[in-house]
């Protein structure tokens, strides 16, 4: 499988069709094919072969697709780099890597003052913003307009096509090598989950550098669809594109979900385009996913689950299970169609349906290892199964059930608590915008249930009232022992997950056990 070969068969079949809408620019398809033959031509002239890494730190654009195909049509590998991590950060992926060119845009050419002085791989910075070209770096456009089209290199099959690191949030960031049959195999399962067709007008509101939002950048350029970008998810500019644009679909974290709902400005668009939201990268709270099924009664709503590590579509939930009521709504669905799913036990044999262990994967579409970690490879795919990491069990009809993060499960007083099931209860309170359970040291349980909360605008809210709130809905034992409240929202990932690892320091600090 060739990444290129989704590019070309969508100029074979929509030539002529809109590929991509950014701000005031737009182009075909054809027009699209021929600036990446022209970016590859630009890569190669300055020197980046076949298997060399090519980094990009920047927001959503149209210039980020011509990226990620020029690279892969030059026959290089793209590095896509997480926005929100700190330039010390950033030089260890773009070290670790070894990657020789990094594109910038406007945003984040104001980094590379404190970022050059860490890097000793990264030989050429292309400008990719609109603002005036930075002293040191090469204008996009120019090197476009210098640089003839080159023929399609045909990386392709094992070949990597990509490094896609981790978030590092609990340990040091490991990079994910993606084969171009990983990441095109995967773009084969989205398609059922997401229906896209050459008619779909895809909104890229999640961030652009990660897989949960990528597998429709193949995908969608597989059918030929549109490619609507804004820079960074904004709420009103978010249902304003969805408007102006016609989109019929979109992908979006459960944090973005949240904050849509909750913003009540969605019925201030006219968002009757909409077809299908996909919701992934992050559990969602069953009382979240409800109000937004009611807020959006014409929408069909898709969950996808799974990870980088499997480029990275596991499980899908599709619409006719979104059903208020439904005994299928707080799954995460069945094993995508080329993906075989198991729940393992910590000796890797498969547990009976209903029983809670690992869940484990494997297909077409897992990872070829973590790049230059021969132990942490060997351990994550032991057996020839990917070990997610996450904890869950199957039922009899072969719906997966997500309970936790294996290192968000809360020990108290020798129980089980799953984080998802109190936050699931805490969003239920009208009064709530978000929440975030973990664990805190305690002397008599071990851990004690502890929750951050930050209330709707206007709303006070005390620590008795959610407690009470929660008292009806989980067992005793699942109550949370203490309650805090902030009024700024909870620090999220460049993926849009609550960083719960951040919200545990203060309390373990200086702890022998730290969790997470």
């Amino acid at each position: 499988m060739f990444i290129t070969q989704t590019l070309r068969r969508a100029v074979q079949t929509n030539a002529k069709g809109t590929a991509t809408i950014c701000g005031e620019r737009n182009q075909t398809w054809a027009q699209l094919q021929e600036r990446v033959a022209r970016l590859a031509g630009a890569l190669q002239e300055l020197g980046v072969g076949r298997g060399d890494r090519v980094a990009i730190l920047a927001l959503n654009s149209d210039r980020f697709v011509e990226y990620i195909y020029g690279v892969a049509w030059a026959g290089a590998a793209s590095n896509p780099v997480n926005i929100r991590l700190a330039p010390a950060e950033i030089a260890y992926t773009l070290e670790d890597s070894g990657s020789s060119v990094l594109f910038v845009d406007d945003t984040f050419a104001q980094v590379l003052p404190a970022l050059r002085p860490l890097l000793t791989t990264v030989r050429h910075v292309i400008f990719i913003g609109d603002g005036p070209c930075p002293e040191g770096c090469l204008d996009y456009e120019k090197l476009l307009a210098e640089s003839a089209p080159v023929p399609d290199a045909d990386a392709g099959g094992s070949d990597l096509a990509g490094l896609f690191y981790t978030g590092g949030t609990t340990g040091k960031s490991k990079g994910v090598m993606l084969s171009h049959d990983n990441i095109v195999y995967n773009a084969l399962n989205v398609l059922p989950t997401l229906g896209y067709d050459e008619r779909a007008v895809y909104l890229h509101a999640a961030p652009m550098f990660h897989l949960a939002d990528m597998a429709s950048t193949f995908a969608l350029t597989k059918v030929g669809g549109t490619h609507v970008t804004v820079p960074s998810f904004d709420v009103d500019a978010v249902l304003q594109a969805i408007a102006t644009h016609r989109v019929t679909h979109s992908m979006l974290v459960p944090t973005m979900v949240n904050m849509l709902i909750s913003s009540d400005r969605i019925h201030d668009y006219d968002l009757s385009s909409l077809e299908r939201f996909m919701y992934g990268a992050s559990p969602m709270s069953e009382a979240v996913l409800k109000k937004a099924m009611a807020m959006l009664p014409h929408v069909e709503f898709s969950q996808g689950y799974g990870q980088t590590e499997a480029a990275p579509l596991i499980t899908f939930l599709d619409p006719r299970f979104h059903v208020e009521g439904g005994t299928k709504l707080t799954s995460a669905g069945r094993p995508a169609y080329g993906v075989e799913v198991m729940i393992m036990d910590p000796e890797d044999r498969e547990l009976p349906r209903g029983e809670v262990g690992e869940i484990c994967a494997r297909g077409m579409n897992v990872m070829q290892g973590y790049w230059g970690l021969r132990e942490e490879t060997e351990q994550a795919l032991r057996n020839g199964w990917l070990h997610t990491g996450d904890l869950g069990y199957m039922d009899e009809d072969g719906f997966v059930y997500i309970v936790d993060r294996a290192k968000d499960m809360i020990i108290t007083g020798g129980e089980n608590v799953f984080s998802i099931e109190v936050e699931d209860a805490i969003y239920q309170h009208p009064g709530v915008q978000e929440c975030a359970v973990f664990g805190v040291p305690s002397e008599q349980w071990g851990e004690a249930v502890h929750t951050v909360v930050v209330p709707r605008p206007g709303v006070s809210l005390t620590a008795e009232d959610i407690i009470e709130h929660c008292r009806s809905r989980i067992a005793g034992y699942k109550l949370p022992r203490s309650v805090s409240f902030q009024s700024e929202p909870l620090p999220i990932s460049g993926a849009g997950k609550i960083l719960k690892t951040e919200l545990r320091k203060p309390y373990w600090e200086g702890s022998q056990r730290q969790v997470g």
